[in-house]
């Protein structure tokens, strides 16, 4: 059975999340095989990617979702974090994970750097770490929404924490980015509903179109994006 979140369709009411969450479940998908051990979520939040991270071909053995202890049972539906942190340092002793992710977390964080430290300390030598941020995005979480992200940005950043090792690319280019602006325009900019009804059945073939007609660009050559994956390693001892 497919997941609802994981594997939503494309209709006229899902034209503004299709866009983003298909190319993160695409990404993370592909990074599965080198997910094993014990796995760390940064930022888990509803979880949607537990199953997935879970089921082979990942080897992971343990999930931890980590998120914050602000964020209530009643916030993300009744879903419990495993572990709480307060947005800065992970409480788990050094080089205990084996591998971990923080899957459109970063553009919360004050301090982005820091995290990456502490996701870096918290690692054993030659283990992955998987990143996704938004590029083209309403501000959200508002007044926790901190930033939007390039590539070098990215790579810098990684870097800068210690990772070697590093992919950095984006989620979708040109024609993605219009389909995303178009599906998030019609289904959250104010207007009547009767306006919206019309509107959302004009742009949905327009989605599909553009999103059928999308390539990766590459970053050196100046593109409009839609956001990026990233994926970084500790050093091997």
């Amino acid at each position: 059975m497919n997941d609802p979140y994981l594997d939503l369709p494309l209709t006229a009411d899902t034209q503004d999340l299709y866009t983003v969450r298909t190319a993160i479940r695409q990404a993370l998908r592909a990074q599965l095989p080198r997910f094993h051990g014990t796995f760390l979520d940064i930022g888990s939040g509803l979880q949607p990617y537990r199953g997935l991270i879970t089921t082979a071909p990942s080897r992971v053995e343990h999930y931890i979702g980590m998120d914050l202890a602000g964020n209530t049972a009643t916030t993300y539906h009744k879903v419990r974090p495993d572990l709480l942190w307060d947005g800065v340092r992970i409480p788990l002793e050094d080089r205990c994970v084996d591998s971990a992710m923080a899957t459109e977390v970063l553009e919360h964080c004050p301090d982005p750097g820091t995290v990456l430290r502490e996701a870096f300390r918290v690692l054993r030598p030659g283990s992955p770490l998987f990143i996704t941020v938004p590029f083209l995005w309403p501000l959200h979480d508002v007044p926790y929404d901190e930033y939007r992200y390039t590539p070098f940005a990215m790579r810098r950043l990684l870097e800068g924490a210690g990772f070697t090792d590093i992919t950095v690319r984006p989620l979708g280019g040109w024609d993605a980015s219009l389909a995303q602006l178009l599906g998030l325009w019609a289904l959250r900019r104010p207007m009547p509903a009767w306006k919206r009804r019309i509107v959302k059945r004009i742009t949905l073939p327009v989605v599909r179109h553009l999103l059928r007609h999308d390539h990766v660009p590459d970053p050196m050559s100046a593109p409009m994006i839609t956001g990026l994956m990233a994926l970084a390693h500790t050093p091997r001892a």
